[in-house]
């Protein structure tokens, strides 16, 4: 069993998107994994059928799974930041998307998905693979 009870997935690919969540990795009991990974492919294709390109934050204890601005969201508010940032990362998390794939060169734009969306039966099936990949990484990126 993971010492995460939640994981981010996120662009692995973005140097600034990176370096955010290996911050994040600090945080409580979060972990974190590329989107590209395999079992975070794994993962999405579980619980949303088509893998959303966007950043995803599960929450396996509370059964469920924020997407886009809400994981955004979500994410201030467990990092201890006022509800006030929180607010102002939802409502401008396009823009900031935007703003970050053109510093990072990236050729696709974050797909559609905004919500908090109840843990699939097979997505939580799936997320002891999940967070035990996030596990890996965070030990060799601190070897």
């Amino acid at each position: 069993m993971s010492r995460f009870g939640s994981v981010l997935i996120y662009d692995g690919e973005c140097p600034y998107c990176s370096v955010a969540a290996k911050a994040l990795e600090r945080v409580d009991d979060i972990g974190a994994i590329s989107w590209y990974d395999e079992s975070a492919q794994s993962f999405l294709a579980a619980q949303f059928d088509e893998p959303p390109f966007a950043m995803v934050l599960v929450d396996r204890s509370e059964g469920r799974v924020y997407a886009g601005r809400a994981a955004a969201e979500e994410l201030a508010g467990r990092a201890g930041l006022p509800d006030l940032v929180g607010s102002l990362v939802r409502e401008n998390y396009e823009t900031i998307a935007r703003v970050v794939g053109l510093a990072s060169g990236r050729g696709r734009e974050p797909d559609d998905v905004h919500e908090r969306y109840p843990l699939t039966d097979t997505a939580r099936d799936r997320f002891d693979a999940l967070a035990a990949d996030a596990v890996d990484r965070d030990i060799r990126a601190d070897a």
